[in-house]
């Protein structure tokens, strides 16, 4: 039986680490290699990771320089032919290692396996259903974003491709993918495998303004990289704009109504179909330079009611 190895990056999220740690525990997939790098955390994660220490391959708490360095630390050291990370405060959900195994069973061509991310608030609680779709290398590149928590890659392709680039921050894991997708073909399986949680000290919520930044920094790797240079060239308009409206959806869930608006424009002007994939943003940073940016508060709070409706009507029919 093929051995599965996990990694979670951790520091100072004790508030969702013991969930996080559980969430893989509870799998029911018997083979799974799980291995938590904490970076020196001051908040009780250590005592919480000591508490599992029994059931992990190997844990270490001590200092490093980020994210990267942690997860690069434990895929170093994972054994299994399939291998993912899970951040410290996401979690899996029943049966998602046991899906991703048979995926790859029956897509042997496939370096990267990929199904849907569940958004949730800090309780957990439902907030977004996002889908995503089967993608290629040149979607990649035009920043179709996967789920990272609901990603498993098969060891030998991520070998070649080369663990996290240590000098991105906050697109790391998709610059990865793109050098994946370049080696082998990524495999859609439209389930919920996974929950990516936002709340206000997460990455995506408290910088969410530096994102757009990485994205034109893949941009400027991917044009000099002779394994992707050749695919960016085929879609290189739509890339660019595709980078503005990154940008500009960061820069809006920033609080930054005017620069987001500014970049939604540019997006538009290089190529308006890859803008307005976000026509309701795009109003809504408008609407935000009237004074009317409570609209989009209320629409979250819609949103986030509606995902609650349907999971628990979900719910009731599988129960």
């Amino acid at each position: 039986m093929t051995l599965v190895s996990i990694v979670t990056p951790s520091y100072n999220q004790a508030r969702y680490l013991e969930q996080t740690l559980l969430s893989v525990f509870e799998q029911d997939y018997p083979r799974i290699e799980y291995i938590v790098i904490d970076g020196a955390s001051t908040d009780g994660s250590v005592d919480i990771i000591k508490q599992y220490a029994d059931r992990l391959a190997f844990w270490v708490s001590e200092k490093d320089s980020g994210q990267a360095e942690a997860i690069n630390k434990g895929l170093a050291r994972a054994r299994g032919d399939i291998v993912a990370w899970l951040n410290s405060d996401d979690f899996y959900l029943p049966g998602a290692v046991t899906a991703a195994v048979k995926a790859f069973e029956s897509h042997p061509e496939a370096g990267l396996i990929y199904g849907d991310t569940v958004a949730v608030d800090e309780q957990g609680e439902f907030i977004h259903f996002p889908r995503c779709a089967q993608w290629t290398l040149d979607d990649l590149l035009t920043f179709h974003i996967l789920g990272q928590p609901a990603v498993f890659m098969r060891r030998d392709v991520l070998l070649q491709a080369g663990f996290l680039d240590p000098s991105f921050h906050f697109l790391l894991d998709h610059q990865l993918w793109i050098r994946m997708a370049s080696i082998a073909p990524m495999v859609y399986v439209p389930e919920r495998w996974a929950a990516g949680r936002f709340h206000e000290s997460a990455k995506n919520v408290a910088q969410a303004a530096k994102f757009g930044e990485e994205a034109f920094r893949i941009l400027a790797w991917a044009e000099s990289d002779r394994r992707v240079s050749g695919a960016l060239a085929r879609v290189r308009r739509q890339s660019r704009a595709a980078a503005y409206r990154i940008n500009a959806r960061y820069l809006l869930d920033a609080g930054q109504a005017p620069q987001s608006l500014q970049s939604y424009l540019q997006s538009l002007l290089i190529h308006p179909k890859t803008a307005l994939v976000e026509w309701k943003r795009i109003l809504f940073a408008f609407l935000s330079l009237l004074g009317l940016g409570v609209l989009h508060k209320h629409y979250n709070r819609w949103r986030k009611a509606r995902a609650q409706k349907r999971a628990l009507s979900e719910s009731k029919r599988s129960g």
